[in-house]
C-alpha cells in the first residue's frame, strides 16, 4: 500500500511502525545481510525486512515482504518465530528531523542462494555470526539478533 509522503510522515512522527525482520540463514549457519540504501540504517548491513501495512494480515505481510526483499515465495508457516524487538532510530526514511520507532516481529528462514537485489539493498552478503558481530558496518539492531 502506497502512502503519500505527507500522510506517512505524520504516521512515522506519531506512532510506532509494525515490521517484520527476516533472519535468513543458509546450511552453513551463515546469515544473509543486505547493504541498506535508504534510511533508517542507510549504508549499514542489515537483515531483510519491511513494515506491515494497515489491514494486511501478518501472514500476507510476511509473504509480501519476503517476495519484495528476497524475490522468493515463502509463507509465514514455513518460518520460525525468532522474537519481538524494538528499534529506535534518530532518523526516518525522509530526513533526520524526527525519529522512527519500530515494533519488530522477527522470523527465521533457511535459503542457500543469494537473492536478487531490490530497491532497499545495494548488495547481499553471507556473514558468519562472528563476522557480523565484529563488523562496524553491521547495524547494532542486526547484531542484536545474535547477541
Amino acid at each position: 500500500m502506497f502512502l503519500e509522503k505527507e500522510a506517512f510522515t505524520t504516521i512515522i512522527k506519531n506512532t510506532p511502525l509494525i515490521s517484520m525482520d527476516i533472519i535468513v540463514k543458509n546450511d552453513s549457519n551463515q546469515v544473509l545481510l543486505g547493504k541498506r540504501v535508504n534510511e533508517p540504517a542507510k549504508d549499514f548491513w542489515f537483515v531483510p525486512g519491511g513494515r506491515i501495512f494497515k489491514d494486511e494480515s501478518l501472514d500476507n505481510g510476511f509473504s509480501r515482504t519476503i517476495k519484495e526483499e528476497l524475490g522468493i515465495l515463502i509463507s509465514r508457516s514455513e518460518a520460525s518465530f525468532y522474537g519481538l524487538y524494538e528499534h529506535f532510530y534518530d532518523e526516518n526514511v525522509f530526513d533526520n528531523s524526527f525519529t522512527t520507532h519500530y515494533i519488530v516481529l522477527a522470523h527465521e528462514i533457511k535459503i542457500n542462494e543469494l537473492p536478487k537485489l531490490n530497491n532497499q539493498h545495494s548488495h547481499y552478503k553471507w556473514f558468519s555470526i562472528e563476522e557480523l558481530l565484529d563488523s562496524d558496518d553491521v547495524h547494532k539492531y542486526a547484531k542484536e539478533y545474535f547477541q
